[in-house]
């Protein structure tokens, strides 16, 4: 594997031979290191085309980058391995916007925030990986410390920030908002955002969970998400992907019934193995929400909402709701008198519309949700590292391929979760604890990769 120079081989031989942290942390740090970044004089090189089309293989570069000075909160991170999330390939393709205008935002902020101000904007919002160095103000961790990243970057100063910092007027999410994210062979991190690296995974299974497992334990366990309880049925949209096959996971961890939404025969046949017996698959059974651009067809909700009753014989209590324009109408209608449909994202569009009749005669909730606060990723961590909750690694590619793996997610060929090895030499590495992932099942850690190949 391709490193950028000698000091970065050195930290990767280091933690691959188990160098205790005092020797880590007495190792020189580089000048440079590779990261995967767009540039800001590239921001419109799709101007014309269709989001479609956009290729993340022409804008997102691979190539070496300034080593960005420690704030006395933060870490020097080497990143054994990433992934790639929606928020990435938004970067990449500059949709909705480019990504420069947050970073210049949060230069304006202080004195260390202006270190994130640079024409190259290096992504990645999940990463696992070694604690180099920690800043004069880091309690909790030291060098050595193997660790995973969960993406709310907040500062404490505002006071909007306590109670939960997901509200916090300053609140962004690190290699999105924030410059130095996990795509790259060292970063800098909050040492708020770090949590133990689950002892039995390795480092690529490691690193796809925190962005996505937290996002779906706040939208369907959290006291701030839909608060599922016991025999509450979940109606599942991407049922397969990144944060559905966790909400599938929370829901059958927790006592639920699922109803998982997928668009092909394999994607069903996957969310029964993974124990999801109710499975709608929306390609076969053609559903068209939408009559046209802009008239939705009630007809179809109610053939949508009478087959989830077929399947599990009454209307879901909660709707796990993230395509957005293409389906709310649908959530709102299939989704049971008093119950709450818990949105995050909008990926077939943002601008939507429902029928507020169904809504408000019915004392339905829509609840929004974004990623998740520390103390929520913290649990949703716990879960993984526990073998309660597992990876939806699905496929692996090495750094230089950064953007083929951001092609594979625009395109929706992938399911779940693609990783991407930074530092990581090879696949199967960081393994702390044997026994304990032969006690929970390979089977099971490594559902989505065998059925990835």
């Amino acid at each position: 594997m391709t490193t950028s120079n000698s000091e970065v081989s050195a930290i990767r031989a280091a933690i691959l031979e188990g160098a205790p942290g005092e020797e880590l942390a007495s190792l020189a740090l580089p000048e440079s290191f590779r990261a995967a970044y767009v540039r800001r004089d590239e921001v419109a090189m799709f101007e014309g085309v269709p989001s479609a089309e956009k290729d993340p293989r022409k804008s997102l570069h691979v190539d070496e980058v300034a080593r960005p000075e420690l704030a006395p909160d933060e870490v020097y991170l080497a990143v054994m391995a990433s992934s790639i999330n929606f928020n990435t390939v938004w970067t990449s393709i500059f949709e909705p916007l480019p990504t420069f205008g947050f970073l210049d935002r949060l230069a304006r902020e202080s004195e260390w925030a202006a270190r994130h101000r640079r024409d190259e904007h290096i992504i990645g919002s999940d990463a696992s990986g070694v604690v180099l160095r920690v800043g004069s103000a880091v309690r909790n961790w030291k060098p050595g410390d193997h660790v995973t990243v969960h993406c709310n970057h907040v500062d404490d100063q505002d006071p909007s920030a306590h109670d939960d910092s997901m509200l916090a007027t300053n609140q962004r999410i690190w290699g999105f908002e924030t410059n130095f994210g996990g795509l790259a062979e060292l970063s800098v991190v909050k040492a708020n955002q770090l949590m133990p690296k689950p002892t039995h995974l390795t480092w690529e299974e490691s690193a796809v969970n925190a962005l996505c497992n937290s996002t779906s334990y706040r939208m369907i366990v959290s006291d701030n998400g839909a608060r599922m309880k016991q025999g509450d049925s979940v109606l599942v949209w991407g049922a397969t992907g990144g944060i559905g096959g966790y909400a599938i996971q929370y829901v059958l961890n927790g006592g639920g019934t699922p109803v998982g939404v997928v668009s092909s025969p394999e994607r069903a046949a996957l969310l029964n193995a993974m124990g999801c017996e109710a499975v709608i698959d929306r390609r076969a059974e053609q559903y068209a929400f939408w009559k046209d651009e802009h008239t939705q067809d009630e007809t179809e909700w109610r053939r949508f909402g009478g087959r989830i009753r077929e399947l599990i014989g009454e209307d879901p209590d909660i709707v796990f709701e993230h395509p957005g324009r293409s389906t709310l109408g649908a959530s709102i209608f299939a989704v049971k008198r008093g119950g709450t449909v818990v949105t995050c994202a909008a990926t077939s569009g943002y601008m939507v519309e429902f029928d507020n009749r169904h809504f408000w005669m019915k004392l339905k909730r829509l609840l929004s949700s974004h990623f998740a606060n520390y103390a929520e990723s913290w649990a949703a961590n716990r879960l993984i590292d526990q073998g309660r909750i597992h990876p939806l690694l699905s496929t692996v590619h090495p750094l230089d391929d950064v953007g083929e793996a951001a092609r594979s997610v625009h395109r929706n060929e992938v399911e779940g979760k693609v990783g991407v090895l930074c530092l990581a030499p090879e696949e199967g590495l960081g393994i702390a604890d044997p026994a304990k992932r032969e006690r929970i099942g390979e089977d099971k850690i490594t559902l989505f990769r065998r059925h990835a190949g």
